[in-house]
This record gives structure tokens, sequence and C-alpha cells, in this order.
């Protein structure tokens, strides 16, 4: 497999396990014949706020300032900041971006939802999203620890569904760049497991990304599935072919259905 992959880092210690499983990637992928590069946004001490800085040349409306026309347009002259370019260009090179990250608050660290702001912000489309995004000859996926054991993040656990947490990220940020998204790592509560235990999930890590590439994404409903003209609702000749289904489509496209069991957390459910 000959790949360019590009590994965006949050974690402040070389000592946690986090940085364990990052090295772990970086071995295994290497090994096999791909060209691994490491963000290491801590070390970079990458800035996490997305701002007027962000732009170079000055903005077009500060009166009226929106990030997200601002960044598009400044991305399109050439004119963003040398941090963004750089990010942006390991990420053309990329075919494949797997995030490493403890959870934090149900979601990524400040860091590294910054680089996502800021990184991807140009690719923050109406015309071009989902499944026509611009990154949708691209694959990425989620690789994390929790703090807790998976018993928590079960749909009777008090944090609820762990697939319901991943929705916001892996369909609102990842898939509406157009990204193919792998199921996601999880390494659960490795903190409190034995020594042993923690060799366990990195083993199972070096496994799973000997065949990676070849695993099918996670299901995404494609964008021609709505209508634009009625409010990107779901065409009715769609929720026709799923009425009789016992489940909805996907965690957020529901149909008032009960939620697709593990669907953002095992490919194709």
């Amino acid at each position: 497999m000959s790949k360019k992959v590009l590994i965006v880092y949050a974690h402040e210690s070389p000592a946690s396990f986090n940085a364990a499983a990052k090295d772990a990637a970086v071995a295994a992928l290497t090994a096999q014949g791909c060209t691994v590069e490491v963000s290491d946004l801590y070390a970079m001490k990458f800035k996490a706020a997305a701002t007027t800085e962000d732009i170079t040349g000055g903005v077009k409306d500060a009166e009226n300032f929106c990030y997200a026309k601002e960044i598009k347009l400044a991305s399109e002259e050439g004119r963003l900041a040398d941090d963004i370019k750089k990010e942006q260009e390991k990420l053309k090179e990329a075919d494949l971006v797997i995030f490493q990250f403890p959870m934090y608050w149900s979601s990524v660290p400040a860091i590294m939802k910054g680089w996502m702001d800021r990184v991807l912000g140009s690719a923050y489309a109406q015309e071009k999203r989902y499944s026509e995004g611009i990154f949708k000859d691209k694959k990425a996926m989620l690789s994390f620890t929790t703090d807790c054991p998976e018993s928590v993040y079960s749909d009777t656990g008090i944090n609820g569904d762990i697939n319901v947490t991943l929705w916001p990220l892996q369909n609102g940020i990842l898939n509406y760049c157009g990204f193919q998204v792998f199921a996601p790592q999880i390494f659960w509560d490795p903190a409190t497991g034995s020594p042993e235990s923690r060799s366990s999930m990195l083993e199972g890590w070096r496994t799973r990304l000997q065949n990676l590439c070849g695993e099918a994404p996670v299901y995404f409903a494609p964008l021609d599935y709505f209508d634009k003209e009625k409010g990107f609702l779901l065409k009715p000749e769609v929720k026709e072919k799923y009425a009789s289904r016992e489940c909805g489509l996907t965690v957020g496209i529901h149909m008032g259905k009960p939620l697709p069991a593990n669907s953002q957390t095992k490919a194709g459910v």
C-alpha cells in the first residue's frame, strides 16, 4: 500500500497513550510503504482561534465579518495565513487523514477543533458538500481515547450512545467536506487499564492498520437523496424506498424511527 497519510495529533505528553497510538500508526503504516506525516498540534503551538488574522491583506467586509465567507475568498485569492497554507498542503497530498486525540467533553480538544475550523474552513461550501464535497477522493478517520469504559457511552449508559456523540464530528465535519469516513478506532479508558490491556489495544490497532484502506467506509446518505428545491428534505421516492425499514436511514436522518445500531462505529451499517 503506497499511500500518503497525514496524522493530525493532539496531546501534549509524549508519554501518553495517545502518543503510543500515534507512534504505532506511524510505524505500522511506514512498514507498509506509506509516507506518513504528523501534524503535532501542541508542539507546533497551532493557533486554535479562527479570526481575521487568518486572512492576509485585510478582510472584504470588516463591519459584517463572516469567517466562512472571508476564508473561502481568501483561499481562492491565495491570502491565507502561512500556518493554514502549510496544513492545507499536507492535506492536499494526503490520501488518508487520521485524527488522533483524547476525547474532551464528548468532542475533540480545542486545538484540534481549531485545526478543523481553520484548515477545513475553505471547504465549507453549500455547492460542494457531503458526497460531492471537495475531499470526496480522500479518506479520514477518528482515533481517540476515552476516560471511561464503553458502557458509559452505550444506549443505556449515562453519556448516551457513542453513535450519537460521533454524528456531529463524522457527519457534520468529515462527511460534510466529502471525506470517506472509516469507522473510528476507540481506545476505551486506557488510563485505568493494566499494561497488558493497553498493549492489547495497541496491537489491535496495528493489526487493523494492516488492512485499513481495504475497509468499507461508514454509511452516509448521499447528497442526491435530498431535494435542493425543497429545503434539502429527503426526496419522496427515497422516503418511500425506506418506508418499510425498521430503523432510520442514519443517526441524524432517522425519519422518526429507531436509530440504526452502530451506524457510526461500524462500516456500511
